[in-house]
């Protein structure tokens, strides 16, 4: 006998299967770069319009799909990764609507679907993710119950009122998320953490906008325009003042003449010399997940922290990539001196120019050093008197040609701290002193709600370092030494609040402040715990460490309490969900005090003939209830919520109405 085919889905029932499904995709291509989630999202809209009426051809469908898998590669560069994974997930799911025509669809598109918030999670961890994962899930599950209660009916294809609304469903499953959250938060808090994964997490295809370690012209800007978080520093103690707080990043020793780049094989050298000032700085870093292995710190360093390394310029590399939130403790000092003693290796590494390129810029260099002599501090100051009063600085620059040195110093005079790092460390090599290009981040904003200073990709700045006789590596910002006057584009636009979910609001500072601070909460009690801070989390009640063993049996106890308690909510069964049931309940109840309560194995007309049988003049209105009851809830017609709810309001009345005492009056 051949398999019935499986019901078709009625229009309403199947805009809610649809829904359901864009809400799970929603999280996940929030988290997808901007052209590939508005393609996705456009070709799902499309398909699902074309295959309204009718399923589309195979055929048609397997060039969707061709066509779709094709854009989402080409966009990202055909290069594997978490994020290139993700992406094609919801491009497949985008074609789900062109076959999503009966029950068997419906349940399978939905099914399909919850791999979205779960997918959301390999690519961000944050507050916002998680709450629209949770609430996809759920509208998803009271989706897959709608369709439940639809396959249930004797003829699926008769439309009839489904026996709960839609909020009711939500409800419903709410209830059975709160019964499990005490379990989910004893397996978070108390299951013993490892140190590192078991397995590994892939790659992000598309790397994260932040540091590089190249440096070529024009790729600042991008940076510069990004207002997205990239640390979070809580100082112990005094904090430096924010014209000091050069944040360290990659240090590039190597111009091809256009591009700066970072030696690999200085990263295995050790840490230069360095004996820091009498000023120091105690503080701790948030950082955000970048993908690569270095992260910024004050400037300079005293050493690398636990898990981490210090390369020969003082960068920090940790032992494995960021690709989550971490937390690390530093001391920084600015240097008494740094280097005093430079290796003839690195001194032709910090002297290295390109022959052929920008000959204007060589020629002053010379002349410089001639009427110099030995004094390189002369040149230097020099080169900063002669920026400050001729040089201004603006975002708006036009892209220089192959000598950009000299097309930045001797014509246009305009550009930020990308050109003016560049071109004083060519000229400073040029005249024969060792220079380097520094990039990272430099100053601040200072969060008065949660007392940390917050750093924006938008405060990305570039600076040169300068080796001179007897104090080693200096640093020096030519940037800083353009006279305000000549500043064209200032970063007050640019202030927390004035852009982003903020925008357009006045006075949207505070509510930056706060939204900020709340998501450093959510870093600190959720993403930052670790094992490490679930070894010393009882610490204020007295227990200095929990070992394992001890991680485990507090587990175990939570967890059999936290089932026993589910066991027992679970137990009390529909009767207690059901308002219809509390009532024909409590109406059974009322006949206690005459000894004929119902049993819990009784039938509802079993119990009103022995009542009749007992007491003839309660038992016709009973005998009545009894039989509605019995057909509500056991005849094999489904009954609507417009029958359910007129015999719930009967059993009130009833329950109003039927107070029998000893003697059989009603009170």
């Amino acid at each position: 006998m051949a398999k019935p085919a499986a019901p078709a889905l009625e229009p309403v029932t199947r805009r809610w299967a649809l829904l359901a499904g864009a809400s799970c995709l929603l999280p996940l291509l929030l988290q997808l770069p901007l052209q590939i989630a508005a393609v996705i999202a456009a070709a799902g809209v499309g398909i699902g319009v074309l295959s309204w009426r009718r399923p589309l051809p195979s055929a048609l469908r397997l060039v969707l799909l061709l066509a779709l898998i094709g854009t989402v590669l080409i966009m990202t560069g055909f290069a594997l990764g978490r994020d290139t994974g993700c992406a094609l997930l919801a491009a497949m799911f985008a074609l789900k609507p062109s076959e999503t025509h009966t029950l068997r669809d419906a349940r399978s598109l939905i099914g399909f679907a919850l791999f979205g918030p779960f997918a959301t999670f390999l690519l961000d961890q944050g507050p916002l993710s998680l709450t629209l994962g949770l609430a996809a899930a759920m509208f998803a599950l009271s989706t897959l119950q709608r369709l439940a209660e639809i396959e249930s009916r004797p003829d699926p294809l008769r439309a009839v009122e489904p026996a709960q609304t839609h909020w009711q469903r939500l409800l419903a499953i709410g209830r059975l998320v709160a019964i499990g959250l005490p379990l989910a938060l004893a397996v978070f808090w108390l299951f013993p953490r490892l140190s590192s994964p078991l397995w590994g997490v892939p790659e992000r295809a598309l790397a994260r906008p932040g540091l590089s370690d190249r440096m070529s012209p024009g790729e600042m800007v991008d940076l510069m325009n990004d207002e997205t978080v990239t640390l979070r520093a809580r100082f112990r103690g005094k904090a430096p003042p924010t014209s000091q707080m050069y944040w360290r990043g990659p240090v590039l020793w190597n111009f091809d003449g256009r591009e700066w780049t970072q030696p690999r094989w200085f990263q295995g050298l050790p840490a230069a010399p360095m004996r820091a000032g009498r000023t120091g700085w105690d503080y701790e870093l948030e950082v955000e997940p970048t993908d690569t292995r270095q992260f910024v710190s004050l400037d300079l360093p005293r050493e690398a922290p636990p898990g981490t390394r210090l390369s020969i310029d003082h960068g920090i590399y940790a032992d494995r990539a960021l690709t989550s939130l971490s937390r690390w403790r530093l001391q920084s000092a600015p240097p008494a001196s740094y280097e005093p003693q430079l290796r003839e290796t690195l001194r032709r590494a910090a002297l290295s120019l390109p022959s052929g390129y920008n000959p204007r810029t060589l020629a002053l260099a010379q002349r410089w050093r001639a009427e110099a002599g030995d004094n390189d501090a002369v040149i230097v100051d020099r080169a900063l008197a002669m920026i400050r009063r001729e040089f201004v600085y603006t975002l708006a620059t036009p892209l220089l040609g192959r000598h950009s040195v000299d097309e930045f110093l001797f014509d246009h005079k305009a550009g930020f701290c990308e050109h003016f790092s560049s071109s004083f460390v060519v000229l400073m090599r040029a005249a024969g002193i060792p220079a380097r290009v520094v990039t990272g981040y430099a100053g601040g904003y200072f969060n008065p709600v949660g007392n940390y200073w917050l750093v924006r990709r938008s405060d990305a700045h570039a600076w040169a370092e300068v080796w001179l006789q007897g104090r080693g590596w200096v640093r020096v910002d030519p940037t800083a030494a353009v006279a305000p006057e000549r500043i064209y584009d200032t970063l007050a636009d640019r202030r927390p609040g004035a852009g982003g979910l903020f925008g357009g609001i006045a006075g949207a500072t505070p509510l930056f402040n706060l939204s900020d601070w709340l998501r450093r909460g959510w870093n600190d009690f959720v993403l930052g715990f670790d094992a490490s801070r679930q070894q010393r989390m009882l610490q204020p009640f007295g227990v200095d460490r929990l070992d394992s063993g001890k991680l485990i049996a507090l587990f175990v106890l939570f967890a059999s309490l936290t089932l026993l308690w589910m066991v027992w909510l679970s137990s009390r069964g529909e009767r207690e969900r059901d308002p219809l049931l509390r009532a024909w309940h409590r109406l059974s109840r009322r006949y206690r005090r005459l000894g004929l309560e119902r049993e819990a194995h009784e039938p509802a007309l079993a119990w009103a003939e022995r009542v009749t049988k007992a007491r003839p003049d309660l038992g016709e209105s009973l005998l009545r209830l009894s039989q509605h009851f019995s057909d509500w809830r056991y005849a094999g017609g489904q009954p609507g919520r417009r029958e359910a709810r007129e015999l719930r309001n009967e059993l009130v009345r009833a329950l109003r109405a039927h107070r029998p005492g000893p003697t059989g009056e009603r009170r």
